[in-house]
C-alpha cells in the first residue's frame, strides 16, 4: 500500500513539473534560511552547558543608574568578595574573585624562549578552580593557588611553553612575567573542549600580584571605583534562593553608596548574572571580546524571519496546490468510487507534499552550505557546515520538515478529499468561490510581508545613508591614530616617537594626546558646578588633549581660552553642558568653577559641540582637559597624526616609516593604527549588517511570492484559453489581453500595499526613536515601495499573459 502510494505521489509531481518546481523553489529558499538560522541559534545557547552545578554559578555585575540613563560594567568594586565572604551567608557555596591582566611577555626560564602579549591570563583563587570544574592533569586543584608567585596552566598553553616535555615534568618549571614577575608552575588543567565563554588559559595565583604591578586593579580599595579588571564569580548552594542573594548585594550597594550622588539620582547596583546568560548579554560583554557576538534579540528577530520565509514558501504550496484541485476531481472521484476512504486520500495528499517538501530540504542543504560561506561576516566564527550532523539539528531539520509538509499539504488534501464521486464524474463540480478568496487573502499575506520589507530596506539605508554623511562636528580626513603599549610608562619613548615622525615627509602635524575625539572608550567624572548659590552636580565626560590636538581635529573655540599647559587641570565645557547648568551665554560660563573630589578647576572655556560617539547617540556633556596627572599612568598615550592628504599614493610608504619608528622604540609590541574615517565607520557596524540582512530578506520575500504569483497566472491563463483566443478573434489587442489577466492581481498587489504602509511606518518610526540623530520618514519611500512592487508583479505576470496572449487563437479553441 505505502509502495503504491509513493509510486503514484511521484506519477503527480513528475505530471505538474512547473508547478512541484516552484513548490520546491520557493520552500528551498525558507528552508535553507530555516537551516542556517536554526544552526546559529543552536550553537549559541549552547555554550557552557556542559559545567556541572552551571546553573548555580552566577558572575556579579555592576549597573549604574543616572539620570542620564543606566550603564553597565562587567566588574565590580574590589571590596566587594572579602565582604561576601565575611558575611558568610549559607546561600554562597564559594565565592571566587579574579581580576584580568594583560601581562607584555613571558618566558621560559629554562630555555629563554619568550611568547609575547599572552591573552587569557588572570589572577585568582583556589576559590575559582571549586566554582568550575576542571580536569586536573598535573597538580592539586586545593593548593596549586595558595601561595605567591604560582601558576596553572592550561594544557595548551603549558605544551606551548615547554614544548616535547611530559606534563608531570612541567611541574616545578619557572616562567616570568615582564622581566620582574616569577612564577612556578603548580598545576596544568585541560582545556574545555565544548563551546564555552570561559576562555582563560593561564591562572596566576592572586597573592602574587601584591609584589607587583602588572594589573592596578588588584589593590584598589575603594568601594567607589569600579573597575572591569575586577571580577567575581559566585556558585550557590543547593536549593539557595538566588534573589536572597540578589536582595543582600542590593543592600551592600545601598551602604556603600555616596549621599550626594544619591540626592541627584546616581547610584550603583550589584547583579548577579547567570552564567548561560554571559553569552547573548551585550551589557556586560564576555572575556575574548568578540565583536560579532550576537545578542537574544537579534536571534529572536533571525527566528522569526526563518519562519516568515518558511510561511511564504508554504502559502504558495496552498495556493496552487488549491488551484490545481479541480484538475485532480475525476482522479478522486474514480478512488472512492473505488473505494478509497477520505483519510487514505489525504495521507495520498500529504505524502506527496512530503516528497516535495524533501526535495526542497535536499537543495536546502546545498544552498545552506553556500550561505554559511556568503554570510560569513554574519555568522559566529567556530559555526561550520559540520554542525550540520548534529543529532539535535538533525531532529529538529526533521521536526521541520513534518510541520511543514503539514502546514504546506493538510488544508488542500483536506479540499481535494472531500470532492462527491457522483458529482465529479458528472462534470458537475464548480470552483469554490471560498477556495478562491482563500488564495487571495495568502497572495496579498505575501506581498504585504514583500512591501514591509522593501519599505524598511529602503528607510534604513536612507537612515544610514544620513548618519554616514553627517558632520561629526571634527575632521576626520586623514588622520591616523595609534596607541603606544600601555604597559610601557616610559614618557621618554613617547617623546622621541612623536620628534622622529615629525621629521617625516609624508605627515603634516603629529600630537601626543588621549583618545580620538570620538572613540569606543570614554572616561567620565562627577562633577559639581558652583556658581554662588547655584550648585548642579552631573557627570562630565573627559577628552585629554593639547592646543595642537584642538587644531589637528578642527575642533572650535566658541568662548574663553585653551589650557595653559598639558599639566595644568584647567577645563573648557562644551556647549551640551551649558544645557545641563542652565546658562545660555557661552561667555558666562568662564571663569567659574567645577568641584570634583575637594578639588576646584577652573573654567576656562567653550567649545562648540560634537559628536563623541555614533550618530544614534547625543552629545553628551563633556569636558577638554590636559593630563589629570602625569607620569606613569598619564592619559597623553595615543599619537595620532595628520598624511599629506594631496597625496594618498605616499601612504603607504609614510605608514611603513612610522612601523619602523615604532619596531625601535616597541619590538616587543604590535604595531597598530586606525584611520579616524575607519572608527566613524564602524559606530555602525550593526546598521550595516541590518542593512544588508534586510536586503536579503527583501529579496528573497519577493522572490518567493513572485514564484507563487507566476504559479497563480499559469494556473489562471490555463483556465482562459478559450476566452483568450475568442476575445483575440474579436479584436483583442495585446495590451487588452495583458490587463485583463493581470488586473485582478494588481488590484491584490495594492491592497497588499495599502496594508503595509501603516505596519511599515509604525515598525520603522519605532525603529527611529532609537536615534538622537535621525532622517524623516519621507513619502516617496512608500511611494517607490509600492511602485516597485507593481512593476515586479507586473514583470513576472506579463512573462506568461504575453506568451498566453500570442498564441494561434484557432489552437487555443480547438483545445479541450
Amino acid at each position: 500500500m505505502l509502495r503504491n502510494y509513493l509510486k503514484i505521489a511521484f506519477r503527480n509531481v513528475w505530471k505538474n513539473k512547473v508547478f512541484s518546481l516552484i513548490n520546491i523553489l520557493g520552500l528551498s529558499i525558507g528552508l535553507s534560511a530555516s537551516f542556517v538560522i536554526g544552526a546559529m541559534v543552536f550553537y549559541d545557547l549552547s555554550f557552557d552547558k556542559f559545567h556541572p552545578d552551571g546553573d548555580r554559578i552566577y558572575r556579579v555585575t555592576t549597573a549604574f543608574k543616572s539620570p542620564d540613563g543606566d550603564f553597565y560594567n562587567a566588574g565590580v568594586t574590589v571590596p566587594l568578595a572579602q565582604a561576601l565572604v565575611d558575611l558568610n551567608m549559607e546561600e554562597l557555596e564559594t565565592v571566587a574573585p579574579f581580576f584580568t591582566t594583560y601581562p607584555l611577555h613571558v618566558e621560559n626560564q629554562e630555555t629563554g624562549n619568550r611568547f609575547k602579549n599572552p591573552e587569557f591570563v588572570i589572577y585568582t583563587e583556589p576559590s575559582y578552580f571549586k566554582t568550575f570544574e576542571y580536569n586536573w592533569l598535573a597538580g592539586n586543584k586545593e593548593s596549586a593557588l595558595e601561595e605567591p608567585n604560582k601558576v596553572v596552566l592550561s594544557e595548551e598553553r603549558a605544551r606551548k611553553y615547554f614544548p616535547n616535555k611530559e606534563l608531570d615534568g612541567i611541574l616545578g618549571k619557572s616562567v616570568m612575567y615582564n622581566d620582574t614577575i616569577p612564577a612556578t608552575v603548580s598545576g596544568i588543567v585541560a582545556n574545555f573542549n565544548k563551546r564555552t565563554d570561559i576562555v582563560f588559559e593561564e591562572f596566576i595565583s592572586l597573592k602574587t600580584a601584591a609584589t607587583q604591578d602588572m594589573t592596578n586593579a588588584v589593590n584598589e580599595a575603594n568601594w567607589n571605583n569600579t573597575n572591569s579588571a575586577s571580577q567575581l564569580f559566585i556558585k550557590l548552594s543547593q536549593n539557595a534562593d538566588p534573589i536572597r542573594v540578589q536582595e543582600t548585594l542590593t543592600q551592600i550597594a545601598k551602604e556603600h553608596d555616596e549621599p550626594e550622588m544619591v540626592a541627584i539620582g546616581r547610584s550603583n547596583t550589584y547583579a548577579i548574572q547567570p552564567l548561560a546568560d554571559i553569552h547573548l548579554n551585550p551589557d556586560y560583554g564576555t572575556f575574548d571580546f568578540e565583536d560579532s557576538r550576537t545578542t537574544m534579540s537579534a536571534l529572536k528577530s533571525l527566528l522569526f524571519l526563518a519562519a516568515i520565509l518558511v510561511l511564504l514558501g508554504c502559502i504558495n504550496f496552498i495556493n496552487l496546490n488549491t488551484a490545481q484541485a479541480i484538475q485532480r476531481a475525476k482522479e478522486i472521484g474514480i478512488r472512492k468510487t473505488l473505494g478509497s476512504s477520505r483519510k487514505q486520500l489525504i495521507f495520498q495528499f500529504l505524502g506527496e507534499t512530503f516528497i516535495l517538501t524533501l526535495a526542497a530540504a535536499i537543495l536546502s542543504f546545498f544552498l545552506s552550505k553556500w550561505l554559511l560561506i556568503l554570510f560569513s561576516d554574519f555568522i559566529p566564527t567556530g559555526l561550520t557546515f559540520e554542525l550540520f550532523w548534529n543529532p539535535w539539528i538533525v531532529l529538529g531539520i526533521a521536526i521541520l520538515l513534518l510541520l511543514v509538509t503539514v502546514l504546506s499539504g493538510f488544508y488542500p488534501a483536506l479540499v481535494m478529499s472531500k470532492y462527491k464521486p457522483v458529482s465529479v464524474l458528472k462534470q458537475q463540480i464548480l470552483p469554490n468561490s471560498n477556495k478562491s478568496s482563500l488564495r487571495k487573502y495568502l497572495t496579498v499575506f505575501q506581498f504585504v510581508i514583500a512591501q514591509v520589507f522593501i519599505i524598511a530596506t529602503l528607510m534604513v539605508g536612507k537612515q544610514l545613508n544620513y548618519i554616514m554623511k553627517k558632520d561629526m562636528g571634527f575632521k576626520t580626513e586623514a588622520i591616523v591614530y595609534l596607541r603606544t603599549p600601555w604597559r610601557d610608562t616610559s614618557a621618554i619613548k613617547r617623546a622621541r616617537f612623536v620628534s622622529q615622525m615629525e621629521e617625516l615627509p609624508g605627515i603634516k602635524q603629529v600630537v601626543l594626546s588621549g583618545n580620538p575625539p570620538a572613540s569606543f572608550s570614554t572616561m567620565f567624572m562627577g562633577a559639581l558646578f558652583v556658581d554662588g548659590e547655584k550648585e548642579v552636580n552631573s557627570d562630565l565626560q573627559l577628552m585629554y588633549g593639547n592646543a595642537k590636538y584642538f587644531d589637528l581635529y578642527n575642533l572650535k573655540l566658541v568662548a574663553g581660552r585653551m589650557p595653559l599647559t598639558d599639566s595644568i587641570r584647567e577645563f573648557v565645557v562644551n556647549k551640551s553642558y551649558l544645557k545641563v547648568i542652565g546658562i545660555e551665554n557661552p561667555g558666562d560660563v568662564v571663569g567659574k568653577i567645577l568641584k570634583n573630589d575637594n578639588e576646584n578647576l577652573p573654567i576656562v572655556g567653550v567649545m562648540e559641540d560634537f559628536n563623541q560617539h555614533s550618530l544614534k547617540y547625543g552629545v553628551a556633556p563633556m569636558a577638554f582637559t590636559g593630563g589629570s596627572y602625569s607620569g606613569k599612568w598619564t592619559q597623553f598615550r595615543t599619537i595620532h597624526f595628520k598624511l599629506n592628504s594631496l597625496d594618498t599614493s605616499d601612504w603607504p610608504t609614510t605608514i611603513s616609516r612610522v612601523e619602523t619608528i615604532w619596531k625601535d622604540l616597541y619590538p616587543e609590541s604590535d604595531f597598530e593604527y586606525t584611520f579616524m574615517d575607519d572608527t566613524v565607520k564602524k559606530f555602525y557596524e550593526s546598521e550595516q549588517k541590518t542593512s544588508i540582512l534586510l536586503q536579503w530578506a527583501t529579496g528573497l520575500a519577493i522572490l518567493i511570492s513572485c514564484l507563487g504569483l507566476f504559479g497563480l497566472v499559469i494556473h489562471t491563463t490555463e483556465r482562459r484559453t478559450k476566452e483568450i483566443g475568442i476575445r483575440k478573434i474579436l479584436g483583442a489587442n495585446l495590451f487588452q489581453l495583458n490587463f485583463l489577466l493581470s488586473k485582478d492581481f494588481l488590484k491584490l498587489v495594492l491592497i497588499a500595499f495599502l496594508i503595509a504602509t501603516p505596519i511599515a511606518w509604525y515598525g520603522l518610526n519605532n525603529w527611529l526613536e532609537e536615534f538622537a540623530n535621525k532622517t524623516k520618514i519621507s513619502w516617496w519611500i512608500f511611494a517607490l515601495s509600492g511602485l516597485s512592487m507593481i512593476v515586479i508583479s507586473l514583470l513576472t505576470m506579463t512573462i506568461k499573459t504575453i506568451n498566453s496572449a500570442n498564441t494561434n487563437p484557432v489552437k487555443s479553441l480547438r483545445t479541450e
